[in-house]
Protein backbone atom coordinates (compact mmCIF):
# COMPACT_ATOMS: atom_id res chain seq x y z
CA UNK A 1 0.00 0.00 0.00
CA UNK A 2 1.25 3.68 -1.20
CA UNK A 3 0.32 6.89 1.09
CA UNK A 4 -0.07 9.69 -1.14
CA UNK A 5 -0.20 13.36 -0.86
CA UNK A 6 0.51 15.39 -4.05
CA UNK A 7 0.75 19.28 -3.79
CA UNK A 8 -2.72 19.84 -4.38
CA UNK A 9 -3.00 19.69 -0.31
CA UNK A 10 -5.44 17.61 1.55
CA UNK A 11 -7.74 17.02 -0.85
CA UNK A 12 -5.70 14.69 -3.05
CA UNK A 13 -4.66 12.00 -0.17
CA UNK A 14 -5.19 8.68 -0.97
CA UNK A 15 -4.14 5.10 -0.12
CA UNK A 16 -2.82 3.07 -2.94
CA UNK A 17 -3.21 -0.79 -2.76
CA UNK A 18 -1.40 -2.26 -5.42
CA UNK A 19 -1.27 -5.90 -6.90
CA UNK A 20 1.82 -7.89 -5.95
CA UNK A 21 2.84 -8.44 -9.50
CA UNK A 22 2.44 -5.12 -12.00
CA UNK A 23 4.27 -7.32 -14.99
CA UNK A 24 1.10 -5.51 -17.35
CA UNK A 25 -1.16 -2.22 -16.43
CA UNK A 26 -4.14 -3.33 -14.11
CA UNK A 27 -7.72 -1.89 -14.08
CA UNK A 28 -8.15 0.82 -11.22
CA UNK A 29 -11.05 1.21 -9.02
CA UNK A 30 -11.34 4.86 -7.55
CA UNK A 31 -13.19 4.05 -4.25
CA UNK A 32 -14.72 6.96 -2.16
CA UNK A 33 -15.74 5.94 1.42
CA UNK A 34 -18.35 6.43 3.30
CA UNK A 35 -18.99 7.98 7.71
CA UNK A 36 -21.78 10.16 7.52
CA UNK A 37 -20.03 12.92 6.12
CA UNK A 38 -18.36 13.48 9.18
CA UNK A 39 -16.27 10.65 9.63
CA UNK A 40 -15.04 9.27 6.72
CA UNK A 41 -11.41 8.75 6.04
CA UNK A 42 -9.57 6.86 3.47
CA UNK A 43 -8.35 3.62 5.72
CA UNK A 44 -11.75 2.69 5.70
CA UNK A 45 -11.46 1.00 2.07
CA UNK A 46 -8.52 -0.82 3.46
CA UNK A 47 -10.65 -4.17 3.06
CA UNK A 48 -11.82 -3.66 -0.36
CA UNK A 49 -8.17 -2.49 -1.40
CA UNK A 50 -6.32 -5.26 -0.11
CA UNK A 51 -8.69 -8.02 -1.32
CA UNK A 52 -9.02 -6.25 -4.83
CA UNK A 53 -5.46 -5.86 -5.05
CA UNK A 54 -5.15 -10.24 -4.79
CA UNK A 55 -7.13 -9.94 -8.16
CA UNK A 56 -5.04 -7.70 -9.64
CA UNK A 57 -6.70 -4.73 -9.20
CA UNK A 58 -5.37 -1.43 -8.17
CA UNK A 59 -7.24 0.08 -5.84
CA UNK A 60 -6.94 4.47 -4.55
CA UNK A 61 -8.88 5.18 -1.44
CA UNK A 62 -9.35 9.05 -2.17
CA UNK A 63 -10.02 11.39 1.16
CA UNK A 64 -12.29 14.16 1.31
CA UNK A 65 -12.75 16.78 3.76
CA UNK A 66 -15.59 15.91 6.55
CA UNK A 67 -17.81 18.20 8.21
CA UNK A 68 -17.19 21.20 9.70
CA UNK A 69 -13.66 20.83 7.92
CA UNK A 70 -15.87 21.60 4.92
CA UNK A 71 -19.84 20.96 3.84
CA UNK A 72 -21.13 19.14 0.97
CA UNK A 73 -19.63 21.59 -1.82
CA UNK A 74 -15.85 21.01 -0.62
CA UNK A 75 -16.46 17.19 -0.56
CA UNK A 76 -17.65 16.86 -3.93
CA UNK A 77 -14.71 19.21 -5.32
CA UNK A 78 -12.17 17.15 -3.21
CA UNK A 79 -13.51 13.68 -4.87
CA UNK A 80 -13.24 15.13 -8.28
CA UNK A 81 -9.34 16.34 -7.77
CA UNK A 82 -8.95 12.97 -6.43
CA UNK A 83 -10.43 11.03 -9.54
CA UNK A 84 -8.49 13.77 -11.74
CA UNK A 85 -5.22 12.68 -10.00
CA UNK A 86 -5.19 8.87 -10.50
CA UNK A 87 -6.89 9.31 -14.18
CA UNK A 88 -3.70 11.49 -14.96
CA UNK A 89 -0.89 9.84 -12.96
CA UNK A 90 -1.98 6.09 -12.60
CA UNK A 91 -0.08 4.75 -15.42
CA UNK A 92 3.10 5.88 -13.08
CA UNK A 93 1.89 3.24 -10.76
CA UNK A 94 1.13 0.23 -12.87
CA UNK A 95 -2.63 1.15 -13.78
CA UNK A 96 -4.42 1.17 -17.16
CA UNK A 97 -5.85 4.38 -18.08
CA UNK A 98 -8.54 3.06 -20.16
CA UNK A 99 -9.89 0.71 -17.47
CA UNK A 100 -10.65 3.06 -14.66
CA UNK A 101 -13.83 2.47 -12.17
CA UNK A 102 -15.06 4.60 -9.94
CA UNK A 103 -17.11 3.17 -6.59
CA UNK A 104 -18.73 5.01 -3.36
CA UNK A 105 -19.86 3.62 -0.37
CA UNK A 106 -22.95 5.22 1.96
CA UNK A 107 -22.41 9.02 2.18
CA UNK A 108 -19.09 8.63 -0.54
CA UNK A 109 -22.10 6.92 -2.96
CA UNK A 110 -23.49 10.20 -2.63
CA UNK A 111 -20.41 12.85 -2.43
CA UNK A 112 -19.46 10.38 -6.09
CA UNK A 113 -22.27 10.57 -7.86
CA UNK A 114 -22.68 14.36 -7.78
CA UNK A 115 -18.89 14.56 -8.53
CA UNK A 116 -19.92 12.16 -11.52
CA UNK A 117 -22.73 14.22 -12.52
CA UNK A 118 -21.74 17.30 -11.70
CA UNK A 119 -18.68 16.50 -14.25
CA UNK A 120 -20.99 15.41 -17.09
CA UNK A 121 -23.01 18.78 -16.59
CA UNK A 122 -19.42 20.48 -16.96
CA UNK A 123 -18.86 18.52 -19.95
CA UNK A 124 -22.33 18.80 -22.03
CA UNK A 125 -21.76 21.86 -23.35
CA UNK A 126 -21.40 24.80 -20.62
CA UNK A 127 -17.95 26.04 -21.21
CA UNK A 128 -16.13 24.92 -18.35
CA UNK A 129 -13.12 23.62 -18.38
CA UNK A 130 -12.28 19.78 -17.38
CA UNK A 131 -9.50 18.36 -15.51
CA UNK A 132 -10.90 14.88 -16.01
CA UNK A 133 -13.30 13.02 -18.52
CA UNK A 134 -16.38 11.14 -18.10
CA UNK A 135 -14.78 8.71 -20.34
CA UNK A 136 -12.41 7.92 -18.77
CA UNK A 137 -14.56 6.34 -16.32
CA UNK A 138 -15.94 2.84 -17.82
CA UNK A 139 -18.54 2.25 -14.99
CA UNK A 140 -20.01 3.79 -11.61
CA UNK A 141 -20.57 1.28 -8.41
CA UNK A 142 -22.55 3.07 -5.71
CA UNK A 143 -22.95 0.68 -2.25
CA UNK A 144 -25.86 1.41 0.26
CA UNK A 145 -25.50 5.06 -1.32
CA UNK A 146 -28.64 7.99 -0.61
CA UNK A 147 -29.15 9.63 -4.02
CA UNK A 148 -32.00 11.88 -2.68
CA UNK A 149 -31.78 14.01 0.09
CA UNK A 150 -34.92 15.69 0.34
CA UNK A 151 -36.79 12.13 0.90
CA UNK A 152 -33.83 11.43 3.78
CA UNK A 153 -33.88 14.29 6.00
CA UNK A 154 -35.97 13.18 7.92
CA UNK A 155 -35.03 9.54 8.34
CA UNK A 156 -31.42 10.61 9.22
CA UNK A 157 -33.07 12.91 11.96
CA UNK A 158 -34.83 10.20 13.40
CA UNK A 159 -31.24 7.84 13.27
CA UNK A 160 -29.39 10.52 15.13
CA UNK A 161 -28.22 13.29 12.40
CA UNK A 162 -30.27 15.82 13.25
CA UNK A 163 -31.89 17.56 10.92
CA UNK A 164 -29.18 20.94 11.80
CA UNK A 165 -26.55 19.48 11.49
CA UNK A 166 -27.16 17.76 8.39
CA UNK A 167 -28.57 20.77 6.32
CA UNK A 168 -25.57 22.36 7.62
CA UNK A 169 -23.53 19.92 6.07
CA UNK A 170 -25.80 20.30 2.45
CA UNK A 171 -25.24 23.95 2.70
CA UNK A 172 -28.68 24.78 3.47
CA UNK A 173 -32.39 23.25 2.90
CA UNK A 174 -32.08 25.11 -0.72
CA UNK A 175 -29.04 23.13 -1.81
CA UNK A 176 -30.88 19.61 -0.96
CA UNK A 177 -32.00 19.65 -4.87
CA UNK A 178 -29.03 20.65 -6.23
CA UNK A 179 -27.09 17.65 -4.26
CA UNK A 180 -29.41 14.97 -4.91
CA UNK A 181 -28.46 12.90 -7.86
CA UNK A 182 -31.90 11.69 -8.52
CA UNK A 183 -33.79 15.12 -8.83
CA UNK A 184 -30.93 16.13 -10.94
CA UNK A 185 -30.89 13.57 -13.75
CA UNK A 186 -34.65 13.80 -13.46
CA UNK A 187 -34.13 17.81 -14.71
CA UNK A 188 -34.46 18.73 -18.19
CA UNK A 189 -31.68 20.63 -18.24
CA UNK A 190 -29.33 16.97 -17.59
CA UNK A 191 -30.85 15.88 -20.73
CA UNK A 192 -28.04 16.09 -22.92
CA UNK A 193 -25.70 15.09 -19.36
CA UNK A 194 -27.12 11.55 -19.61
CA UNK A 195 -25.56 10.38 -23.05
CA UNK A 196 -22.43 11.05 -21.30
CA UNK A 197 -23.07 8.83 -18.27
CA UNK A 198 -21.04 5.49 -17.92
CA UNK A 199 -23.33 2.52 -17.13
CA UNK A 200 -24.44 2.76 -13.25
CA UNK A 201 -24.63 -0.02 -11.21
CA UNK A 202 -26.10 -0.10 -8.37
CA UNK A 203 -25.75 -2.19 -4.75
CA UNK A 204 -27.87 -2.00 -1.87
CA UNK A 205 -28.82 -4.67 1.85
CA UNK A 206 -32.77 -4.97 1.68
CA UNK A 207 -32.51 -4.61 5.56
CA UNK A 208 -30.35 -1.38 5.34
CA UNK A 209 -31.92 0.80 8.22
CA UNK A 210 -29.11 3.67 7.66
CA UNK A 211 -30.12 4.31 4.64
CA UNK A 212 -33.22 2.23 2.90
CA UNK A 213 -32.68 0.26 -0.10
CA UNK A 214 -35.80 2.48 -1.83
CA UNK A 215 -32.96 5.06 -2.00
CA UNK A 216 -31.21 2.84 -4.66
CA UNK A 217 -34.23 1.63 -6.09
CA UNK A 218 -35.81 5.11 -7.24
CA UNK A 219 -32.34 6.34 -8.39
CA UNK A 220 -32.31 3.12 -10.38
CA UNK A 221 -35.88 4.09 -11.56
CA UNK A 222 -34.63 7.99 -12.68
CA UNK A 223 -31.83 6.87 -14.56
CA UNK A 224 -33.75 4.38 -16.43
CA UNK A 225 -36.38 6.74 -16.91
CA UNK A 226 -33.79 9.06 -18.81
CA UNK A 227 -32.13 6.13 -20.83
CA UNK A 228 -29.09 5.80 -18.43
CA UNK A 229 -27.39 2.67 -18.85
CA UNK A 230 -28.27 0.78 -15.08
CA UNK A 231 -28.21 -1.95 -13.10
CA UNK A 232 -29.65 -2.62 -9.08
CA UNK A 233 -28.62 -5.59 -7.33
CA UNK A 234 -30.24 -5.69 -4.13
CA UNK A 235 -29.19 -8.50 -1.47
CA UNK A 236 -31.82 -9.69 0.81
CA UNK A 237 -31.38 -9.28 4.19
CA UNK A 238 -28.12 -7.66 4.42
CA UNK A 239 -27.85 -4.72 6.74
CA UNK A 240 -25.71 -0.99 5.85
CA UNK A 241 -22.51 -2.17 7.21
CA UNK A 242 -22.86 -6.12 5.84
CA UNK A 243 -21.90 -5.78 2.36
CA UNK A 244 -18.80 -2.93 3.40
CA UNK A 245 -17.51 -4.71 6.75
CA UNK A 246 -18.77 -8.13 8.04
CA UNK A 247 -19.20 -10.06 5.02
CA UNK A 248 -15.15 -9.24 4.16
CA UNK A 249 -14.76 -10.41 7.96
CA UNK A 250 -16.38 -13.49 7.44
CA UNK A 251 -14.13 -14.36 4.44
CA UNK A 252 -15.31 -17.04 1.47
CA UNK A 253 -17.66 -16.19 -0.74
CA UNK A 254 -18.57 -12.68 -1.21
CA UNK A 255 -21.71 -12.05 -3.75
CA UNK A 256 -20.35 -8.49 -4.29
CA UNK A 257 -17.22 -8.75 -4.51
CA UNK A 258 -17.17 -11.19 -6.95
CA UNK A 259 -19.82 -9.46 -8.71
CA UNK A 260 -17.46 -6.40 -8.85
CA UNK A 261 -14.70 -8.45 -10.07
CA UNK A 262 -16.52 -9.79 -12.76
CA UNK A 263 -17.40 -6.75 -14.51
CA UNK A 264 -13.61 -5.17 -13.74
CA UNK A 265 -12.41 -8.07 -15.96
CA UNK A 266 -15.00 -8.49 -18.20
CA UNK A 267 -13.38 -9.49 -21.56
CA UNK A 268 -10.02 -10.42 -19.54
CA UNK A 269 -10.07 -13.89 -20.63
CA UNK A 270 -6.82 -14.40 -18.52
CA UNK A 271 -8.02 -12.77 -15.99
CA UNK A 272 -11.43 -14.32 -15.79
CA UNK A 273 -9.71 -17.29 -15.50
CA UNK A 274 -7.72 -16.90 -12.68
CA UNK A 275 -10.69 -15.24 -10.65
CA UNK A 276 -11.94 -18.68 -11.21
CA UNK A 277 -9.41 -20.22 -9.04
CA UNK A 278 -8.69 -18.16 -6.73
CA UNK A 279 -8.92 -19.29 -3.17
CA UNK A 280 -11.22 -18.87 -1.00
CA UNK A 281 -10.78 -15.49 1.37
CA UNK A 282 -10.06 -16.33 4.77
CA UNK A 283 -11.83 -15.62 7.75
CA UNK A 284 -10.87 -12.40 9.28
CA UNK A 285 -12.85 -12.30 12.42
CA UNK A 286 -15.19 -15.56 14.57
CA UNK A 287 -18.79 -14.91 13.63
CA UNK A 288 -19.52 -14.60 17.77
CA UNK A 289 -17.67 -11.30 17.21
CA UNK A 290 -19.06 -9.79 14.18
CA UNK A 291 -22.64 -10.69 15.36
CA UNK A 292 -21.69 -8.84 19.06
CA UNK A 293 -20.59 -6.06 16.67
CA UNK A 294 -23.62 -5.96 15.07
CA UNK A 295 -25.66 -5.56 17.65
CA UNK A 296 -23.89 -2.25 19.23
CA UNK A 297 -22.58 -0.56 15.62
CA UNK A 298 -24.85 2.37 15.14
CA UNK A 299 -25.14 1.79 11.52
Amino acid sequence: MLCLATDAGFSTRMDLYLPANICEPKPVLIFVTGGAWIIGYKAWGSFLGLQLAERDIIVASIDYRNFPQGTISDMVKDVSQGISFIVDNVADYGGDPNRIYLMGQSAGAHISACALLDQAIRESGNGESVSWSISQIKAYFGLSGGYNLLDLVDHFHQRGLYRSTFLSIMEGEQSLRKFSPEVKVLDSSFKDATLLLPPIILFHGSDDRSIPSESSKKFADALTKVGARTELVLYDGKTHTDLFVQDPLRGGKDDLFEHMVYIIHAGDDEALAKDATAPPRRRLVPEVLIKLASKISPF
